[in-house]
């Protein structure tokens, strides 16, 4: 906008991208009931120019919908906030499987309302204030531990009123941070390492928000917006088949001399045992050529209501 104003002449911002690719099964990347759903999301929301609906559309829901224009309207949104904007919406159309739309604004003077962008972090803090009082014990633990290590590099004290299953079972677990849907970190341990359950979580807590290589720490600005999952592992037993696995069901394991690679049970975008396998692998460094062991695997998964 300070931009614009120094050159003192008319500007045209253009966003491209399209929108879902899974229309059609019959499209070149399959079908998803998100895909449709999502479209008709956005289209609405281009229509109105909502532009709060744009920035706060979860992105596990952009994930399923294989789309990848959100991020560019969302900039052009911003060339517009605070401002009023005339919406014309032009046309929608999804050949070979594919969205496609079309629409243009014409700003029409300063609006402070249209401050998208705060309510936005607004909308998205009373919702995670309101998740976090559903927490259970296994989310909580993981939070506060995540929380206080980030804020002062200390190890959180295991509470007193614990559970019999966190204060004296003894299993692997899986942390599992994600802020709007997107992965933020995840560590675990395939075998139990800790006295309890409770400190596998504090553990393995602590490496997700700080060690985990894919990702920068999570900072102290972060905390207000991660959810959290934990996966409490059941015993590993070896399958003879590929028939014996089901990815909603099992995690895998698998195994060449001193590599192992594992993979949780009921991930998105994860649909089949090749799948499965082949990221299991990837995870490794097995080629899918070599001979290597499968384990299978169930969880109990305790997660943050859905936001």
């Amino acid at each position: 906008n300070r931009a614009v104003s120094k050159l003192g002449r008319n500007c045209v911002f253009v966003a491209s991208g399209d929108l879902s690719h899974k229309l059609v099964a019959s499209g070149p990347y399959g079908y998803d009931e998100e895909g449709p759903k999502f479209d008709k999301d956005i289209t609405d929301a281009m229509r109105k120019a909502d532009f709060l609906k744009l920035l706060t559309i979860n992105e596990e829901r952009c994930e399923r919908a294989a789309q990848c224009g959100l991020q560019s309207f969302n900039i052009l949104a911003g060339c517009f906030d605070k401002r009023n904007v005339k919406p014309a919406f032009m046309s929608y159309e999804g050949p070979f499987g594919v969205g496609y739309a079309v629409c243009a604004y014409e700003a029409a003077g300063s609006d402070d309302v249209r401050d998208f962008a705060k309510r936005a972090l607004d909308e998205m803090e009373e919702k995670m204030k309101k998740a976090r009082g559903k927490e259970d014990a296994y989310i909580s633990l993981a939070r506060k531990s995540i929380e206080l290590y980030t804020r002062t590099k200390k190890v959180l004290e295991i509470p007193d009123d614990l559970s019999k299953e966190l204060l004296e079972r003894r299993a692997g677990t899986f942390v599992t941070l994600k802020i709007n849907g997107k992965l933020r970190g995840c560590i675990g341990t395939i075998e139990p390492v800790c006295r309890n359950i409770a400190e596998e979580i504090i553990r393995n807590a602590i490496s997700a928000c700080s060690k985990d290589p894919r990702f920068d720490p999570v900072t102290e600005e972060e905390l207000p917006y991660i959810t959290y999952s934990v996966d409490v592992l059941g015993k590993a037993e070896k399958v003879q088949s590929k028939l014996e696995l089901d990815p909603n069901k099992y995690g895998v394991i698998v195994t060449k001399g001193y590599r192992r690679g594992l993979l949780l049970p009921n991930l998105d975008g994860v649909d089949t045992v090749e799948e499965q396998l082949e990221i299991a692998l990837g995870k490794a460094g097995i080629g899918s050529h070599e001979d290597y062991t499968i384990e299978r695997f169930e969880v109990v998964r305790y997660e943050a209501c859905d936001l």
